[in-house]
This record gives structure tokens, sequence and C-alpha cells, in this order.
């Protein structure tokens, strides 16, 4: 028998069942990466998680039998339904076994919590803040997660979300880049050069993680407002931005990270990470006793360089801006030659038309492709 639940978000037990299930569903699948434990908590906690603040969420387990099945979260952002117009909910933190009877229970119950608040319209996985990752995997399935930026799920996801009439809203396509034939075009390097010698634009590079903290808060506003004329923007409260910082900061390494700056102001950024993946899998959730040492291990050795982050202002765009971004990736890039060999430029939305431009002429092959469903109800 199949019975749907809303967790009590107070209950540690009910919080830590939720958290957990997909340590087990996913346990025998090598391209899922498991996030660590604190982190997926987070977005439970009402009390320190700055989405609460403005919005609001609950979330939900399909049991059989007694036997946990499936989850899913469902969520009103009021913030970005007031800057786009719309009246949306949405869903994320979705994963279930192959029954599609337990898919179809979570949805109508995400689907009524939607209707009484007025929304006419749920879409996702979208998630709780800017470090979620949006969509369901629909290609490259075969490819292990880049840290937990993204999501990962069985290819039988998609099948589900379409046979309750789901449809497509917009695509994130990620890009590979092989180093060993990335080139970039030196006419890109000499307009860069151009630029900079303008004056118009500078770039700001660190060397230690001190002084990448001391311009966080100008990154952190740059990030804030630079793809307003994304699908998946909306305005971030100072807190959100510091939760995105927090994050960023800690697996930052300095060198992986450009600032371009215009009248010392940031304008535009690079943010590199190294892909923690493999350490991650090992840590297995938890930090200690072992996992934060095959963190550190891993950000020394892997090879795979994730670009999770890279736009300038839509006011500094096409005044050769796009051209110091990419001849300052292409630096970062072969500052460490050798080391990294493979970089995944991360979820790109279809609508970022000039950018998934740009990464196909720099080389880049789509390699995965992250899609967000729609159902008006």
């Amino acid at each position: 028998m199949l019975k749907i639940s809303k967790i009590d978000t107070e209950s540690k037990d009910q919080v830590n069942r939720f958290v957990r299930f997909p340590y087990q569903l996913y346990k025998d699948c090598p391209q899922w990466v498991p996030p660590l434990l604190m982190d997926a908590r987070m977005p439970l906690q009402r009390d320190k998680h700055p989405f609460y603040e403005h919005s609001t969420a609950d979330f939900y387990i399909a049991e059989r039998d007694g036997k946990m099945v499936g989850r899913i979260a469902a969520l009103e952002n009021i913030h970005y339904n007031e800057y786009h117009g719309t009246k949306n909910a949405q869903f994320y933190l979705f994963d279930c076994e192959n029954d599609p009877e337990a898919v179809v229970g979570l949805f109508d119950r995400v689907f009524e919590w939607a209707k009484t608040r007025r929304l006419d319209k749920v879409f996702g996985p979208k998630g709780f803040g800017a470090i979620d990752g949006y969509g369901l995997l629909v290609e490259g399935f075969e490819h292990r997660t880049i840290m937990t930026m993204m999501n990962y799920n069985f290819d039988y996801y998609p099948k589900l979300l379409e046979a309750m009439d789901f449809q497509k809203e917009v695509d994130f396509v990620s890009c590979y880049v092989n180093m060993d034939t990335f080139n970039l075009s030196e006419r890109i390097h000499r307009i860069a050069e151009r630029v900079k010698q303008r004056g118009v634009f500078a770039v700001q590079e660190f060397q230690t993680k001190a002084e990448l903290k001391q311009w966080a808060p100008k990154i952190g506003q740059a990030y804030n407002h630079t793809f307003v004329n994304n699908w998946e923007y909306f305005p971030l409260t100072d807190r959100e931005i510091q939760l995105v910082l927090d994050n960023i900061l800690t697996v930052a390494d300095p060198h992986l990270i450009k600032v371009i700056t215009h009248r010392d102001e940031a304008v535009g950024f690079i943010l590199g990470f190294p892909d923690l993946s493999y350490g991650l899998q090992k840590a297995n959730g938890r930090l200690f006793p072992l996992g934060l040492a095959n963190l550190l291990i891993d950000m020394r050795r892997t090879q795979w360089l994730a670009v999770n982050g890279m736009g300038i202002l839509p006011e500094f765009q096409g005044s050769g801006g796009n051209a110091l971004l990419y001849s300052e990736l292409d630096k970062t890039l072969h500052f460490y030659e050798g080391r990294f060999r493979h970089v995944d430029m991360t979820q790109v939305a279809e609508s970022a038309v000039q950018m998934r431009h740009d990464l196909v002429n720099l080389g880049g092959q789509p390699y995965k492709n992250h899609r967000v469903f729609y159902k008006k109800i």
C-alpha cells in the first residue's frame, strides 16, 4: 500500500530519513556523487537557510508497505515570482524508485500544495538558491557528476515526468573541454589586451584565500547582477549572497578565480574549482573521520576543473568584456598546464545564446544536458 506523508522538519529522525534516501537509492551507481550530509540537511533547516526569510517549502516522502520509495520538495520562491511576474511553484530534491504510482502520488501532493497558494504552474527541478543545480539529467548518464553542483538521476526519471504530461521548460547544457586540444585564438588575446590598454577593464587576480575574502563582497554583488537576463535568475538577499560566497570559499583555489573590474568595481568573474567528486564519493557524506582527508587529497590529485560561474554584467557585454573573460580563462587553464586535463563548463542555459555559441567556438563539446520540466495546473 502506498502512503504519501509530509515530514516534520523539526524531527531529526524524519529529516535524516528524507536526506539519506538517495544514499541508499544510488549506492551502486558509480556516477552519483553524495553530498556532505551537513550540506544535504541545510535546505530543511528553516531557522538557518536564508531562503525561508522570504519564501516557503515543504517536504514529502512516499512509502510502500513501510519502505521509503521516493521523496520530493515543494517550493514557493516569492522573490522569483515577483521578479518574473509569475505564479510558479518549484519542485526539487525529487528522487524515486522506478515506481509510477509513487511518482504520481508525490506530484499530486505538490500540485495540491501549489493550488492552496493560488499558484498555477509547477516546474523544476529548481532549488533553494544559486548554488543548487537545475533540471533532470536527460543526456550524459554515463558521466560522473562534477562535485555536487549538478543533479544526477537515473534515465527513467524524465520518462516518469513525461508520462505525467510534464513538458520542457529550458535546457542547461554542460560542455567538456579537453586541454590537449583546447587552443584559444590569438585574435581573442589581442582584443583582450587592447581592452586592458584602453583602461576600460582590469583583471584582479588572487594568490591567497585572504586576498579572495577581501574581494568576496564585490564578487557577490557582481554575481547578483550578472545573470539578470537569464531564465533562472532572481535577486539574492545579502544572506543568500553570503551563502554562495561561503560555499565558494570553502573549496576555492585562489588562482582559479579572477575578477574583471571597471573603476575598481567587480563587473565580471571566472569561478573555477578543482573537481572533488571522487573525494566526495569516498567520504560518502561524512567529513570525519576520513572524509576531510579524502577531499584534501582529491584537491591535489584531480585532473578535472569545474568552471561553475563565468559572466560579465550585461551593460559591459559587447565592449570587449567577453574577449577578456575568455582570454583570462585560457590563461587560468594554462597556469596549471599538465595538471588539469579535463574541464567541465557547468550548466549554461540555452537562453544564454551568446555564451553557448562562444563555448562551442572555443572547442567545448556538449556532453551533459539537464532539463527543467513544467506543468500547468
